[in-house]
C-alpha cells in the first residue's frame, strides 16, 4: 500500500502542519480508482433520489393543465398515456436509485475496510521497526488505542460520512441550479440560508477540532490504565489494591467523559441552530412562492416541485452536524495514526548481508560509551573481546550495565561512541535482521505468547517439526514437565505464559533458543527463576549447548558461570576485574572473590 509514500515517511519528522485529510488522501493514493467510482455512485444515487419530486410536479401539472401539460408538449395528449409515461419513469428512476444505493454502500464500506486494514498493518509494521526507547516512553494502552480505536474512527467516517458529504454537496448544486431555472424570482429566498449554514458548519468544525483531539488523548490514557491494570492484576490482588485502582480508573474514565461532554455540548447545538436557518428559507418560499402561484406568475406544478425540493434541499443540511461530528473524530484519529507513521526510525537497518552459517562469532567492544536518554552514561569507554566459540561471563551488581551490553549487542539501542564488531564487521553496517538471526537470547524476563507450548518453543523457528521441538525441550530439561501438562506440548500456556511457573517459562525460553541454534547465545540470568536441582540440570545441558558456540552468560549466581572461559566483573559501566574463576578467586580482596564467599556461605552478607 503506497510503498513509495511509506518509505518516504520513514525518513522525515512528523509534520503537524499538514492537514490530516490531505495525509489520508495521500495515503489512499493506490485506491484512487475505487474512490472515484464510489464518488460517482454517490452522486448518481443522489440525482435519482432527487427525481421523484420532479415527477410529482409533472403529475400535478397533468392534473391541472391536462392537454396543456409539459408532457403534452412532447406530443402525448392522452391523459392516460401521460400518467403511464410518468409511471414508467418512476419505476426506472427507483430501480436505478436502488442499484446505485447498493453500489455506493458496497464501495464505501469495502474501501473503508481496505484502508483500515492497510493503515493498521502499516502502523504496526512501522511500530515494530522503532527503537526500544520509543516503547519505553509510551504506554502499551496508548499505542493500542491508536492501532485499534483511532483506526476504527476512520472506518466509521468512510462508511457513512464521506457519502453524506458528497450527497449534500450534490443536492445543493443540482437543486440550487434547478430553483433558479424554474423560479428565479423566489429561488434566492430558499438559497439565502445556505451560505450561513455552510459558514456555521465550518465555524463549528474549528471549535470542535481541539475538543475531539482532547477526547482522543483522554481515551488513550484510559486505555493505558486498563492495559496496565489487566497486565498487573496479580500485583493488584496481592496488595489488595482493587479499590485504589478502581478509583484511579474512575478518575480517568471521568476525565474522558468530561472531555466528551464538552464536545457533545457544542456539537448538539448545531442541528437546532441550523433548523432555525432552514425555517427562514422554507417559510419564505411557502409564503412568497404561494402568492406567486395564486397570482399566476408561477405554475401550480412548479410550485409543488419547489415545495418538495426545498425540503430535500434544506433538511439534509441538518445532518451536516452529525456528519462533521464523524469527520472531526476521524481527523483527530487520523492525525494520531499519521504521527505514528511519520515517527522516524533512528536505528540504521544496515545494508551488509550476513548469512547465519557464515558467522564465526568473534565479538569486540571497542571503547564503547552509552547513556539512556537524559541519564548519566551506563557504559563508559568499555572494551572487551569475546573469541569465537568461547564462553564468557559478565557479573556485577544490579545497575552495573550488564544487561545493557546485551541490548547494545542486539542493537536495541545505538551506542554514543566507540564501536562493536562481529567478525571484524561493524554492527551498524550489518543488516539488522541478519544480526539478530544469529543471536539467541534467553532473558531473565521471559515472554511467552498465548498459544501452545510447542508453538512457543518453535517461535522464531517456525518451520521446526515436532521431533526437533521435543529434542530442544529435552536439552533444556523441559520435556519432563511438559509431558505431564494436561495436553502435553499442545497445552495452552495463557497470556504471557501465566499458566506456567517461572522456572517452567524459563526452560521453555531456553528450549526456544536451543531450537534456533544460533552461532551466538546470550544467557541473561537464564537460571534466575529455577530451583537448585533444575539449575544443576540446566547447567549440564548448557555444557552441550555452548560447545563451539560463542556464549555470553550474565548471572548473579556465580556457580552457574564458574566454568566460563573468561569472567568479566563490571561495576558502574566499567570492567574492574577479569580472568577465569580460579584467577579471580586468587584476588582475595577483589569484588568477585567477595561475592563468591557470600554466595558459597564462607562469609555472611553483613560481614
Amino acid at each position: 500500500m503506497a510503498q513509495l509514500l511509506k518509505s518516504n515517511r520513514l525518513q522525515k519528522q512528523p509534520d503537524n502542519s499538514v492537514h490530516p485529510l490531505k495525509s489520508l488522501i495521500d495515503y489512499g493514493h493506490n485506491y484512487r480508482k475505487k474512490i472515484w467510482l464510489a464518488i460517482v455512485c454517490s452522486i448518481l444515487n443522489k440525482l435519482f433520489d432527487l427525481a421523484p419530486p420532479v415527477l410529482i410536479g409533472f403529475a400535478v401539472d397533468v392534473v391541472v393543465k391536462q392537454q396543456d401539460s409539459i408532457i403534452a408538449s412532447w406530443g402525448i395528449k392522452e391523459i392516460f398515456w401521460q400518467f403511464l409515461i410518468l409511471s414508467f419513469l418512476t419505476v426506472v428512476i427507483w430501480v436505478l436509485e436502488s442499484i446505485f444505493e447498493y453500489a455506493l454502500h458496497t464501495l464505501w464500506r469495502n474501501l473503508a475496510q481496505s484502508i483500515q486494514h492497510d493503515l493498521r498493518l502499516d502502523a504496526y509494521k512501522h511500530l515494530q521497526n522503532l527503537e526500544i526507547a520509543y516503547f519505553e516512553e509510551r504506554s502499551t494502552g496508548g499505542l493500542m488505542s491508536i492501532l485499534s480505536d483511532d483506526i476504527n474512527q476512520l472506518e466509521r467516517f468512510l462508511d457513512v460520512g464521506a457519502n453524506d458529504l458528497l450527497q449534500t454537496a450534490t443536492t445543493i448544486i443540482i437543486l440550487g441550479g434547478a430553483f433558479f431555472i424554474l423560479a428565479p424570482n423566489v429561488a434566492w429566498m430558499t438559497m439565502l440560508p445556505i451560505p450561513f449554514i455552510l459558514w456555521g458548519t465550518f465555524a463549528y468544525q474549528d471549535l470542535l477540532e481541539p475538543r475531539y483531539a482532547d477526547v482522543r488523548e483522554k481515551l488513550s490514557f484510559l486505555n493505558s490504565r486498563l492495559s496496565n491494570n489487566l497486565s498487573g492484576i496479580t500485583t493488584i490482588k496481592s496488595f489488595t489494591a482493587e479499590a485504589y485502582e478502581s478509583k484511579r480508573l474512575q478518575s480517568d474514565s471521568q476525565a474522558y467523559r468530561r472531555s466528551n461532554s464538552k464536545a457533545i455540548k457544542l456539537s448538539a447545538a448545531f442541528v437546532p441552530l441550523i433548523r432555525m436557518l432552514i425555517l427562514i428559507g422554507f417559510t419564505a418560499l411557502l409564503l412568497f412562492g404561494g402568492m406567486s402561484a395564486v397570482n399566476g406568475n408561477l405554475s401550480v406544478g412548479t410550485y409543488s416541485v419547489l415545495v418538495f425540493l426545498t425540503q430535500r434541499l434544506l433538511w439534509p443540511l441538518t445532518r451536516l452536524g452529525q456528519t462533521f461530528d464523524l469527520y472531526q473524530r476521524a481527523m483527530a484519529s487520523t492525525n494520531r495514526v499519521m504521527n505514528l507513521l511519520d515517527t522516524p526510525i533512528t536505528i540504521h537497518p544496515g545494508d551488509l548481508a550476513l548469512p547465519v552459517d557464515k558467522v564465526r562469532g568473534e565479538i569486540k567492544f571497542n571503547n564503547v560509551t552509552f547513556a539512556y536518554k537524559d541519564r548519566q552514561p551506563v557504559i563508559k569507554n568499555l572494551s572487551l573481546e569475546i573469541p569465537a566459540g568461547k564462553t564468557i561471563a559478565i557479573v556485577g551488581s544490579t545497575g552495573s550495565g550488564k544487561s545493557t551490553l546485551v541490548k547494545l549487542l542486539l542493537r536495541f539501542y545505538e551506542i554514543n561512541s566507540g564501536t562493536i564488531t562481529l567478525d571484524n564487521i561493524n554492527l551498524q553496517n550489518i543488516n539488522l535482521q541478519d544480526l539478530r538471526r544469529c543471536i539467541g537470547l534467553v532473558s531473565q524476563d521471559v515472554f511467552l505468547f498465548h498459544g501452545t507450548v510447542a508453538e512457543n518453543i518453535a517461535y522464531g523457528t517456525f518451520n521446526a517439526n515436532d521431533k526437533e521441538i521435543v529434542a530442544a525441550a529435552k536439552i533444556a530439561e523441559a520435556h519432563e514437565f511438559i509431558v505431564q501438562l494436561p495436553q502435553g506440548y499442545q497445552t495452552i500456556v495463557g497470556e504471557r505464559g501465566q499458566k506456567l511457573s517461572g522456572g517452567q517459562r524459563q526452560r521453555i525460553a531456553i528450549a526456544r533458543a536451543v531450537l534456533k541454534n544460533p552461532p551466538i547465545l546470550i544467557l541473561d540470568e537464564a537460571t534466575s527463576a529455577v530451583d537448585n536441582e533444575t539449575e544443576a540440570a540446566i547447567a549440564r545441558s548448557l555444557e552441550r549447548i555452548t560447545l563451539d558456540r560463542t556464549t555470553i552468560a550474565i548471572a548473579h549466581r556465580l556457580s552457574t558461570i564458574r566454568n566460563a572461559d573468561r569472567i568479566y566483573v563490571v561495576e558502574y559501566g566499567e570492567i574492574v576485574e577479569s580472568g577465569t574463576h580460579e584467577e579471580l578467586l586468587e584476588q582475595f580482596e577483589g569484588l568477585y572473590a567477595s561475592l563468591w564467599r557470600v554466595q558459597s556461605g564462607l562469609k555472611s552478607v553483613s560481614s
